[in-house]
C-alpha cells in the first residue's frame, strides 16, 4: 500500500530553513562578494606557468619566419620576399619527444634549434609564452616549454612574489601540468592593462628568471562592455519571471502562480548563497545554470500545480492542505525520479571536467536539488498559506470541468 506523507506539516519549518540559509546567503554575499568573472566586471585575466625553457629556437635568413605551437603539433610559417609562402607542420606524434622536434626543426634552411632540457620529455606537452612575438630571429631566440620542466612552484609562493600587485590569484591544472590565474580589476582600458600586465610580468621575472616565466593565455574585457552585460543579463532574469509569472497565472490562478515565482526567486537565492559560499566564478556560464534551472524548476512546480487543480475537483475536503498532501503524494515519484536522473549528468560533469564547465556543474547540481525542495516544500506552503480560509467550490468557475464521455459524443 502506498504511504501517504503529510507535507503540510514541514511547510513551517522548511520557510525557516530557507531563510536561514538565503539569509547567510546574503551575509556571505556583502562581506565575500561574489567571485565575479572576467565577463562582468572591467579587468585582466592571465594564465602562467613557471618553467624552465625546454628549447630555443633562432633564425637567420632573408624570409620572414614565425612559429606556433598547437595541441597537435608545431607550425611553422614561413614568407616574404625570396621564399615560397608555405606552412610546415610538425605533428607530436611524428616528433613524440623535445630531441626528436629540435632535430626536426633544424632540417629547415636558416632555422636552429637547441634542446635546453628535457630532451627526453613528451612533445605533446609543449606551450610557449603568449607575451613573446611568435616572429623567429637571430637577435633574440624564441623559448619552447614543456609541462615536465615546470618548477616546484606553490601558490602561496606566488602570492608573496605578487603581494605588490593588487591581483586574486587562483591554481588550476594538476601537478604535473599546473598553471596559475592571475585576475585583477582595471579602471582604464589600455593604460591601467599595460601597466598591470607589465608590473606583475616584471615581478615574477626578477623572482624567477625572465626566461622561466610564461603568460600562456591572456584575456581583457573593458568597462562597457561587462557594464552592459550585467544590465542585460539582469534584464534577461527579470523578463524570463515576469514570463513565467504570466503563464502561471493564466493556466492557473493567481496564488498558484505567485507561488510558483517565489519557488524560483527562492531558487534564484540559494543558487547565489552557495556561489557566494564556495566562491565559484560567477560568469555566462553560471548565468546559464541560473537560468536552465528557472525552466527546470517552473516544470517540476507546474506538474503539482496541475495535479492540486484536478484534485481540488475531486476530493471531498474542507482543508485545502488535504488536496495538497495527495497532490505532493500523487507527484511525489515523478518528482524524485526526474531530479535524480537529471543529477546524473550533472554530477557527471561535476566529476569529470574542470573549469567553468565544472563550475556550471556545481552551480545546476544545487540548483537541481533546490528545484525540487522549492516545488515541494516553498510554492506549496505559499498557497497553503493564502487558501487557509478556502472554502470548497470557490474557484468553480475559475477551473474549466473536463467534458464527460456523453457530452462529448451528443456535441
Amino acid at each position: 500500500m502506498k504511504k501517504n506523507y503529510t507535507f503540510s506539516k514541514a511547510f513551517l519549518p522548511c520557510y525557516i530553513f530557507s531563510a536561514l540559509l538565503i539569509t547567510a546567503g546574503i551575509v556571505s554575499i556583502a562581506t565575500r562578494k561574489i567571485n565575479l568573472g572576467l565577463d562582468f566586471q572591467p579587468g585582466l585575466i592571465e594564465e602562467v606557468r613557471i618553467a624552465k625553457p625546454a628549447m630555443q629556437v633562432t633564425y637567420s635568413g632573408a624570409a620572414t619566419v614565425s612559429l606556433d605551437a598547437s595541441n597537435t603539433g608545431v607550425d611553422v610559417i614561413i614568407s616574404g620576399l625570396g621564399a615560397e609562402n608555405e606552412t610546415r607542420t610538425f605533428t607530436y606524434g611524428q616528433n613524440p619527444t623535445i630531441s626528436s622536434l629540435c632535430a626536426a626543426l633544424n632540417s629547415i634552411d636558416g632555422i636552429s634549434a637547441k634542446v635546453l632540457s628535457a630532451g627526453d620529455a613528451d612533445s605533446y606537452g609543449i606551450f610557449t609564452n603568449n607575451a613573446e612575438t611568435s616572429r623567429l630571429s637571430s637577435d633574440k631566440a624564441f623559448m619552447l616549454y614543456v609541462s615536465s620542466s615546470q618548477t616546484d612552484t606553490s601558490i602561496d609562493e606566488l602570492r608573496s612574489v605578487l603581494a605588490g600587485q593588487d591581483v586574486q590569484l587562483k591554481e588550476l591544472g594538476t601537478s604535473e601540468n599546473r598553471s596559475y590565474q592571475i585576475r585583477a580589476k582595471i579602471t582604464d582600458d589600455e593604460s591601467s592593462s599595460q601597466s598591470l600586465q607589465d608590473g606583475v610580468l616584471s615581478a615574477l621575472q626578477s623572482k624567477y628568471g625572465k626566461d622561466d616565466v610564461a603568460i600562456v593565455k591572456t584575456d581583457f574585457v573593458g568597462s562597457s562592455f561587462s557594464g552592459s552585460l550585467v544590465f542585460k543579463s539582469i534584464l534577461l532574469t527579470i523578463v524570463t519571471v515576469f514570463l513565467i509569472w504570466l503563464y502561471a497565472t493564466i493556466r492557473f490562478h493567481w496564488d498558484f502562480a505567485l507561488g510558483a515565482v517565489i519557488a524560483l526567486v527562492h531558487d534564484c537565492l540559494i543558487m547565489f548563497a552557495f556561489i557566494s559560499f564556495l566562491q565559484i566564478e560567477f560568469s555566462t556560464t553560471t548565468l546559464a545554470a541560473v537560468l536552465t534551472i528557472f525552466g527546470y524548476s517552473i516544470n517540476a512546480t507546474v506538474v503539482i500545480l496541475d495535479r492540486v487543480r484536478e484534485n481540488m475537483k475531486s476530493v471531498n475536503t474542507k482543508v485545502f492542505d488535504d488536496i495538497l498532501n495527495k497532490s505532493l503524494n500523487d507527484t511525489l515519484t515523478r518528482s524524485i525520479i526526474t531530479t535524480v536522473t537529471t543529477l546524473f549528468a550533472s554530477i557527471s560533469l561535476l566529476v569529470f571536467t574542470t573549469g567553468s564547465i565544472h563550475d556550471f556543474a556545481i552551480a545546476l547540481t544545487i540548483g537541481l536539488i533546490s528545484g525540487c525542495y522549492s516545488s515541494i516544500f516553498i510554492s506549496s506552503g505559499f498557497i497553503s498559506f493564502m487558501r487557509r480560509k478556502w472554502v470548497p467550490g470557490a474557484d468553480a468557475k475559475r477551473i474549466r470541468p473536463r467534458m464527460s464521455a456523453e457530452s462529448s459524443l451528443s456535441n
